[in-house]
């Protein structure tokens, strides 16, 4: 006896989706879709990695100079 799995899908599931996408976009429309799809992946991460690295550059200035933060101020 098989244990049913929460979404598992077997290809008889997948290619029921696919078709129902294809009846409901269209042939032409899938591509630009897709091609949408793979730009904001590569734009997520490129921000991912400036930031990442936009923090290690932070904590590598910070981490040689402490700070001072008892200073006097000036009026």
């Amino acid at each position: 006896m098989q244990t049913l799995t929460i979404l598992a899908l077997s290809w008889q599931h997948l290619l029921i989706v696919a078709i129902i996408v294809l009846i409901l976009f269209g042939g032409k429309k899938i591509p630009e879709m897709m091609r949408g799809l793979g730009s904001g992946i590569k734009e997520f991460k490129d921000a991912v990695k400036e930031e990442d690295k936009k923090t290690s550059e932070e904590t590598n200035s910070t981490a040689g100079t402490p700070k001072n933060n008892n200073s006097t101020p000036t009026n």
